[in-house]
Formats: C-alpha cells, sequence, structure tokens
C-alpha cells in the first residue's frame, strides 16, 4: 500500500495521503512519495490538484514517534522536507484544493493552508497544535495563515492552540464550503473540475499576483499586472476567450 496515493480523472490529479492509521502523519517513505506525487502535479496535463488524507484524518503533520527515534535535527527536517512540500504546492501554475475530510493538525493545517482553497467535511477540525507541545508555527503556517485570517485572529487563535470545527472555520473564512457526511472530496473534485475548464494560465498568473500583492508597493504591483496581462494576452485561451465572445459561444479553453 502507497504512503501517498495519486489518481487522474481527466485533467484533475488526486493526492492522497495514505497511512490511515496514523491520522496520515508523515514519515520518511511519505515526505519521499509526497514529492513524487507533487512533480506528477506539475505535469502540464493537470490543471488543477485536490489534496486530501485516507481515512478519518486529513493530517497531522509530522510522525512525532519517528522523529524522537531518529532524534534528527529539526530543522533540517522543516528545510529538507516540509519547506519543499509548501513550496511545491505554492509553485504549481494550477488551481490546488485541499479536500479536509477530518483532523488538519499542526504541520497537516498549514499543508491545508498552502492550498488556494479548502472545502472541510462537517465532522473536520483544525487545531494549530505547535503552542500545545511548546513549538512555533512551521511549514509556512506563520506566514500562511495571517494571510487568511488576519494577524489579530491568527495571533490569538495559534497561540491558543485551539481545535476549531468545520462551520467555525467557514465563518472565518478559512474553508470556503462545509459539505455533509462523507461527500467532501466528490465536492472537492468536482469544484476542481470546474476550475481546470477555465484558462489556467491566468488563474496561474493570478495566484502570483495575489502572493506578491501583500509585500509589494503599488507601484511594484501595478508593474506585475502590466507584465503578466501582456503574458496572458500572448496565450491561446485569450485568443479563443475573445473569439467565443464575439461567436456568442461557450469557450473552449485549453490551459496553453
Amino acid at each position: 500500500m502507497a504512503e501517498v496515493e495519486t489518481t487522474r480523472d481527466g485533467s484533475v490529479l488526486t493526492i492522497t495521503l495514505n497511512r490511515p492509521d496514523k491520522l496520515n502523519a508523515f514519515d520518511a517513505v511519505t515526505h519521499k512519495a509526497f514529492r513524487a506525487a507533487l512533480e506528477e502535479a506539475g505535469e502540464p496535463e493537470v490543471r488543477a490538484v485536490v489534496l486530501t488524507g485516507a481515512g478519518r484524518g486529513f493530517c497531522v503533520g509530522q510522525d512525532l514517534a519517528e522523529l524522537q527515534e531518529r532524534e534528527r535535527d529539526v530543522a533540517a527536517l522543516l528545510r529538507e522536507r516540509w519547506n519543499r512540500h509548501v513550496l511545491g504546492l505554492r509553485g504549481l501554475e494550477k488551481p490546488v484544493l485541499a479536500a479536509v475530510n477530518g483532523p488538519a493538525a499542526g504541520a497537516g493545517l498549514s499543508l491545508a493552508c498552502a492550498c488556494d482553497l479548502r472545502l472541510a467535511a462537517d465532522s473536520a477540525a483544525f487545531v494549530p497544535a505547535f503552542v500545545n507541545v511548546g513549538l512555533v508555527p512551521d511549514t509556512g503556517g506563520s506566514w500562511l495563515v495571517p494571510r487568511l485570517l488576519g494577524y489579530p485572529r491568527a495571533f490569538e487563535w495559534m497561540c491558543s492552540g485551539r481545535k476549531i470545527g468545520a462551520e467555525e472555520a467557514l465563518a472565518w473564512g478559512l474553508v470556503s464550503e462545509v459539505v455533509a457526511g462523507d461527500g467532501v472530496l466528490a465536492r472537492t473534485q468536482e469544484r476542481a473540475a470546474e476550475l481546470a475548464s477555465l484558462p489556467t494560465r491566468a488563474i496561474a498568473m493570478t495566484k502570483r499576483l495575489f502572493e506578491r500583492a501583500g509585500s509589494s508597493r503599488i507601484e511594484d504591483q501595478l508593474e506585475l499586472e502590466a507584465q503578466l496581462q501582456l503574458a496572458a494576452t500572448r496565450t491561446e485561451d485569450f485568443a479563443e476567450g475573445v473569439a467565443s465572445f464575439l461567436e456568442k459561444r461557450e469557450p473552449r479553453f485549453s490551459g496553453r
């Protein structure tokens, strides 16, 4: 049984963390398999990605039992593995959606926040966890969570370690939708397919704009908009969008 499984449905790739007995905590094998899954997600035929967990959990971060056994340098573990995962997710030039089917804790919460959208099962739970064992947020949590929630709410939550449920996460804007029962994966895949049918080059460039917006001067952001808009006008999808508008028909975007 693979510790990370990938399946393709058309242009949507689903990555499933597959250690259900450990709530999909990462061990060394999982880290390696996840890197390979991200490489597959980068293939041009893939136009949207879904990340989820097997069983009753999304991901609870690092397998602490393995960490204790190996007495690893935690900084090296972050630099060599977790940080690369976050950069890999953020660097995908296509929409990435998390189907949060259960607990997302610690670095698992950070992975969910590294996705562009999050949908949650009504049984999902979100737990910062770090402070509960005397640690600081990592795997991008200190960068991602304040951007999603704003500084005051992010600070209060991350420093309390308090578990929140799906409905509270929805009220906060942490997730965009709550799905009843066990339908969260199917619903997330449906949303991913909708996004995959759009001009995904434009979506990728929009992601880049939004990522820069938080730290850019307005002058720099306007210049980046101009540069990327020029690039967008040179795509096949722009030509198709204009043609379909003039011909009064539905567009057929290719992601090129």
